[in-house]
């Protein structure tokens, strides 16, 4: 049986692969076999994948919102737009989640010109720059004149000492960050200009996706309780990984929120640090 990828492209229906994704949620073993049996009857040749995430997504639902809160990562990470702000901070969040410092939003003066940086690191001496690239839709990738530009931006900075963490600091090195993924030719100029790549799904072993499921970081965006409006206003209280609120139910108060749904929403939220 033939689907259809968000990118438009034909391939057959990978059941291992969904089995891979539904692991992911925490859904016991006999869930995510029932969740496969139901999705296989209701699949036809040419349904989109979108169609059948949705269909994996009810059913997880159905059995605990956490299941679907963490099967739902990658769509939580589009709501941390519009204009990336806070995909910023939340990369901000697993980079010191990995013992890294960190600094957001920098403007830094280059031998020719001052740059805005989103974020930069610093580890064991080494600093780090990390710029990010937000996209609204699963369908954009990052292509070859992402790393071209920032090579550039990079190479002008790297020239100069900066205070950051301290006085008289030097960039060593250069980090490209998306939500979506990279082109194979933009992963190709970057290892050649030894530029590090971040993506959903890149590098193989060290992805978004991957440091999520090691850290447990979740963004509040994914959370099934809330409405968007909702994630909104929390998200601009700071309030960025899900483990913020559990520390922070107060700011749910500050919201408006009844206390009937305050308790749904933080069993959610715990089911997805797995707390309970």
């Amino acid at each position: 049986m033939k689907v259809i990828k968000h990118s438009g492209h034909v391939v057959p229906f990978d059941i291992e692969k969904l089995k891979k994704s539904l692991q992911k949620s925490g859904a016991s073993a006999d869930l995510i076999e029932k969740c496969l049996k139901q999705i296989q009857d209701q699949i036809y040749e040419g349904i989109t994948t979108k169609k059948i995430y949705k269909l994996a997504f009810a059913i997880l639902k159905k059995a605990a919102n956490g299941y679907a809160a963490r099967y739902n990562i990658r769509s939580a990470l589009q709501m941390l737009g519009p204009d990336g702000f806070f995909f910023e901070k939340y990369i901000s969040r697993l980079y010191a989640e990995e013992g890294y410092k960190t600094k957001t939003n920098l403007i830094l003066q280059g031998k020719c010109v001052s740059h805005e940086v989103d974020i930069v690191l610093k580890k064991e001496n080494l600093i780090w720059m990390i710029e990010c690239k937000f996209h609204n839709s699963q369908e954009k990738s990052s292509d070859v004149k992402v790393p071209m530009y920032i090579l550039s931006r990079f190479n002008d900075l790297k020239t100069k000492q900066h205070t950051l963490f301290l006085n008289n600091e030097t960039i060593n090195s250069c980090i490209i960050v998306t939500n979506n993924r990279f082109t194979k030719d933009a992963e190709t100029f970057a290892n050649c200009s030894k530029i590090n790549l971040l993506s959903w799904d890149y590098p193989r072993n060290n992805s978004i996706k991957n440091k999520i499921d090691e850290t447990g970081l979740y963004p509040i965006t994914c959370l099934t309780t809330l409405s968007m409006f909702e994630k909104e206003q929390l998200l601009i209280l700071n309030l960025i990984l899900t483990k913020d609120l559990i520390n922070n139910s107060e700011s749910l108060y500050k919201i408006g929120l009844t206390e009937k749904r305050i308790k749904n929403i933080l069993k959610e939220a715990s089911q997805i640090c797995k707390l309970i």
